[in-house]
């Protein structure tokens, strides 16, 4: 080593000159539009990296997967069980655009149901809507007393519980093969489904509790920008309307 050179102090430490940046000041906000199938529009709000080069931010808006709950989307906190899933499929402006992805009931809801003494059915087929859309969809009922009844279990002999699962079938691919997936998801909010499996299968042995548990989208159409655009209804202002007689107060010269 040569003398008066001190090898500590020549060499500097690494990242001393390096600039801290802010990850957030190169993001973007977006809102996220639910169909108007929902009576809340606006779910939430998404950020991404805004537009540099050839990485356009759109590209990464698209395909986003969401969730959101019934009793947020239709103000009802009763409906609050149920969950939706919307993929982003279109960016407008500062809007995006989704649609449906896929349906579930919550884990504290589905279990709430089984109880002891009684059968559980279960059934899932999957149907293709009117506009392409191939779902599975997954449907769960349990048995009830009948009037009267003195017996205190309530389980179901394994023909009638073949009989009530094939009555499944045949109402879910009626009412999922009848309509489009707006008409489909529509039905979900009611649980009109689960109502007329319960009807069909009472001569067979009562049911309570039927729902339809799941929905998912097996196979995606290709995405239609002018269908997507009706099935929102526009981009109208989500904003409070303001009264007609108001009037702006004059600006002062003097405080």
């Amino acid at each position: 080593m040569a003398v008066g050179k001190n090898k500590r102090l020549s060499k500097g430490k690494k990242g001393l000159k390096k600039k801290i940046v802010d990850p957030f000041s190169r993001k973007e906000w977006y809102d996220i539009r639910a169909p108007t199938v929902f009576e809340t529009r606006v779910v939430g709000k998404t950020l991404v990296n805004r537009t540099q080069g050839t990485k356009n931010s759109v590209d990464f808006l698209k395909n986003r997967v969401v969730e959101a709950n019934l009793g947020d989307l239709n103000n009802n906190e009763e409906l609050s069980y149920r969950k939706f899933k919307l993929r982003v499929d279109e960016v407008v402006g500062r809007n995006c655009l989704t649609s449906f992805h896929s349906m579930s009931i919550t884990t504290d809801k589905l279990r709430s149901l089984v109880k002891k003494w009684q059968s559980m059915v279960e059934a899932h087929v999957d149907v293709k809507t009117t506009d392409g859309y191939l779902v599975r969809l997954f449907a769960i009922g349990f048995t009830k007393r009948r009037q009267n009844q003195v017996k205190k279990t309530t389980y179901a002999q394994t023909a009638q519980l073949r009989a009530i699962r094939k009555k499944m079938f045949e109402i879910m691919t009626h009412e999922a093969g009848s309509g489009s997936m707006k008409d489909l998801v529509q039905k979900f909010i009611p649980e009109s489904i689960g109502l007329a499996i319960e009807k069909a299968c009472h001569s067979i042995y009562p049911l309570q509790n039927v729902f339809v548990h799941k929905c998912k989208v097996v196979k995606f159409p290709r995405v239609d920008t002018q269908k997507l655009m009706e099935s929102h209804g526009g981009l109208e202002d989500t904003g409070s309307k303001i009264k007609s007689d108001f009037k702006e107060p004059e600006i002062q010269a003097e405080v």
